[in-house]
C-alpha cells in the first residue's frame, strides 16, 4: 500500500518544541526523527525557534558548513537570521533554528494580511500568541526562502506544522508558495483543553458546544481562530487520537483527514544487565529519599508508585490520584508499604537543605522532617493545590501509615539536587505508574512507562488508553495496562477503581509481577514508530494530491 502513495522528496517540519524540550510534542518529533531519517535521509528539515541565542543549547549541534550559501542569501535578501545544525538525538536530523524577533515590527501588517486572506482574528490576542505567531511566520519564511534557493517545482515538498503556534506559517505558505503541500496537526484543541481546564464538563456536552462561542466565553478567540482556520485551509488536517478527533469535529467544525497516532522508540530503554543495574540504582534512590524525608526504615519490599507530567491538576488526574491514595491508606486489606511519588514540575523549586544534609551525611535520624510531603521548597507552598488537597484529606505521612505520598515539584534532569537522576533513569525504579487523566489527547507518560516495563493505570479519556482498549487484547493490569472508564461524572468510581487496582497489584507474587512487566513491554512494542509511521505516509499522500488539485484550480 505504501508504495502506491505519493511520497515527498523533502519535508519541512516545524514546532515550538524543536530542540526545545517543554512537552509531549518534543517526544513525538524527537522519537520519530530517526524513522524519517531512515526513509528520507537528510531530506527532513526541522524548523524551531532560536531561544538559546548567546547560550549553549545541549540539544543543538551547530554546523556552519551546512547550506552555508543559502544561509548567507537568507540573511541578505530575506531578513532571516538562522543557525543550521543537527538535533542532538538519535538520527541527528538537520535543524534550522530561526531568530524571529525582528518580525515583531511587522506584526500588524502580518495580522492584517492573515485576516484579509483567511479571516484569522488576532485582535483578541494576549499571552504567548504574539511570540508564537512571529515564530510561525518566520518558520514559514524560512521554508519559502529555502525552497526558492535549493529546490524547484518538480520537487514534491511538504510543510508539516504542529499545534496552533505554527498555524500562521502554514497559512502564509498557502499563498506565498502554493507548490508546497501543507499538513497541520493539532495535538489538543486549544478550546477543548480550556473547557476541561476551566472545570466545565467536556464530554457530556461536547456535541452541544459551539467552538466559536466557547472561545469568546473563555477568552480564547485568537488561538481558537488560528487553529480553526488552519485546520480548514491546509491540504491535510490531522490530529493524534480518535478522542481528540471528536473535539476537532465538534469544536473546529473539521474532522481530521488522518489520525496520526503517537508512536515511540525504545532505543534508550536499557537492555539486559544494564536495565537491572539501573533499576536497582533507581530503587535505592527512591528508598533513600523516602526514608530520609520521613524518618522511616522502609525496605526494598516497599511498593513504589508514580504519576508525572504537566501540573494540570484536573486534566492530568492529579486530584483523583491523591483521592485514591487516601482511600488506599484507610483500607484495612492493604498490607504492603506504599510510597507514591508525584513528579510534577511546579514554580521554581529549591532543594530543601535539611533533606540534602540528611542524604549527604547519611543521617539515620528517625525524626520526620518538617512538611514531609515535598522534596523541594516552593515559594507558594501555602497556595499549592496538591499540598492543599493532601492537607484537606488529613494525610500525614506518619510512620504507621501504609501509604505515603511525596511531591517532587521539579524537572528530573539529573541535576535537581535531591535525586540527581533523569526522569527515565528514575522511572526504572517504580513498580507501577498511574495516569488517570481527564483530558489527555494521547498520553506519552503511560506509553513511556510500559516501554520501560513498568505496568500502568490510565483511563479511556486518553488517546493511548483508548488505543489500548480497542486495538489490543487487553484484560486489565494483568496484561500490563489497566484502562479505567472515566467520564464527566464518575470521579468517585475512578478513585475507587485506582485504589482496588493498586491493592490487587500489591498482593501479587514476584512471578506474577514479572509476567505483567513483560506484558507491559509487549504493549509498547505495538506502538513503535515502525508501526505508526504509515499514518504519516498517508498524510503526505493526501497533502500532495490535494496540492495538485489546488494548483490545477489556479491555472
Amino acid at each position: 500500500m505504501v508504495n502506491s502513495l505519493l511520497s515527498p522528496d523533502f519535508i519541512f517540519e516545524t514546532s515550538w518544541e524543536v530542540c526545545n524540550k517543554v512537552g509531549g510534542i518534543y517526544t513525538v518529533l524527537s522519537t520519530r526523527a530517526n524513522t524519517l531519517q531512515t526513509s528520507h535521509k537528510d531530506a527532513v528539515f526541522f524548523i524551531g525557534p532560536d531561544l538559546w541565542l548567546g547560550k549553549e543549547n545541549p540539544l543543538f549541534i551547530e554546523l556552519d558548513y551546512l547550506y552555508k550559501p543559502w544561509k548567507l542569501y537568507a540573511a541578505t535578501y530575506d531578513n532571516l537570521q538562522v543557525r543550521i545544525g543537527r538535533w542532538n538525538i538519535i538520527g541527528e536530523p538537520i535543524v534550522i533554528l530561526v531568530d524571529f524577533t525582528s518580525f515583531y515590527q511587522m506584526k500588524n501588517e502580518i495580522y492584517t494580511d492573515l485576516w484579509n486572506k483567511y479571516q484569522v482574528d488576532s485582535l483578541h490576542a494576549y499571552g504567548d500568541y504574539d511570540e508564537a505567531s512571529m515564530f510561525s511566520y518566520a518558520a514559514g519564511k524560512v521554508a519559502e526562502s529555502f525552497y526558492r534557493y535549493n529546490m524547484n517545482r518538480k520537487d514534491r515538498v511538504v510543510y508539516h506544522a504542529h499545534e496552533w503556534m505554527t498555524g500562521l506559517g502554514a497559512l502564509y505558505l498557502q499563498s506565498a508558495v502554493p507548490e508546497i503541500a501543507s499538513i497541520f496537526t493539532t495535538h489538543a484543541t486549544s478550546i477543548g483543553r480550556s473547557i476541561a481546564g476551566n472545570m466545565k464538563p467536556l464530554y457530556d456536552y461536547l456535541h452541544a458546544y459551539n467552538g466559536d462561542q466557547m472561545a469568546r466565553e473563555l477568552n480564547m478567540e485568537s488561538k481558537h481562530s488560528i487553529e480553526k482556520q488552519t485546520a480548514h485551509h491546509v491540504d491535510c488536517f490531522t490530529t493524534v487520537s480518535d478522542i481528540t478527533n471528536l473535539e476537532c469535529k465538534e469544536l473546529l467544525d473539521k474532522e481530521a483527514d488522518v489520525v496520526l497516532k503517537n508512536g515511540f522508540e525504545d532505543d534508550f530503554v536499557p537492555k539486559g544487565k544494564s536495565y537491572s543495574t539501573k533499576r536497582e540504582k533507581a530503587r535505592l534512590k527512591l528508598l533513600e529519599v523516602a526514608n530520609k524525608l520521613l524518618g522511616t526504615n522502609l525496605d526494598d519490599d516497599t511498593l513504589f508508585i508514580c504519576t508525572s507530567g504537566r501540573y494540570e491538576f484536573k486534566n492530568k488526574g492529579l486530584d483523583v490520584f491523591v483521592e485514591s491514595l487516601n482511600l488506599l491508606n484507610h483500607d484495612s486489606k492493604l498490607e504492603k508499604n506504599i510510597v507514591a511519588y508525584i513528579t510534577v514540575p511546579a514554580g521554581i523549586p529549591v532543594p530543601r537543605q535539611d533533606l540534602v544534609d540528611r542524604l549527604y551525611y547519611n543521617d539515620k535520624s528517625k525524626e520526620v522532617l518538617e512538611s514531609p510531603f515535598i522534596t523541594h521548597w516552593l515559594d507558594n507552598m501555602w497556595d499549592d493545590r496538591l499540598l492543599n488537597m493532601i492537607k484537606q484529606l488529613g494525610m500525614k505521612n506518619y510512620q504507621e501509615d501504609k501509604v505515603k505520598v511525596i511531591f517532587v515539584p521539579c524537572y528530573l534532569d539529573g541535576n535537581d539536587g535531591i535525586f540527581n537522576l533523569s526522569y527515565y533513569d528514575l522511572l526504572l525504579g517504580y513498580d507501577l505508574t498511574v495516569y488517570p487523566s481527564y483530558y489527555e489527547p494521547w498520553g506519552y507518560t503511560p506509553l513511556e512507562s510500559v516501554a520501560f516495563h513498568i505496568p500502568t493505570i490510565t483511563t479511556d479519556l486518553t488517546g493511548f488508553g483508548l488505543w489500548v482498549k480497542h486495538a489490543r487484547n487487553q484484560h486489565g493490569i494483568q496484561d500490563g495496562v489497566e484502562v479505567i472508564h472515566r467520564s464527566d461524572s464518575n470521579y468517585p468510581e475512578v478513585a475507587d477503581k485506582i485504589k482496588e487496582t493498586i491493592l490487587s497489584f500489591s498482593v501479587m507474587s514476584s512471578e506474577e509481577i514479572e509476567h505483567i512487566r513483560k506484558r507491559a513491554a509487549a504493549v509498547a512494542e505495538h506502538a513503535l514508530w515502525k508501526h505508526f509511521i504509515e499514518y504519516y505516509y498517508k498524510a503526505y499522500d493526501i497533502a500532495l494530491r490535494n496540492t495538485r488539485k489546488r494548483l490545477l484550480k489556479q491555472i
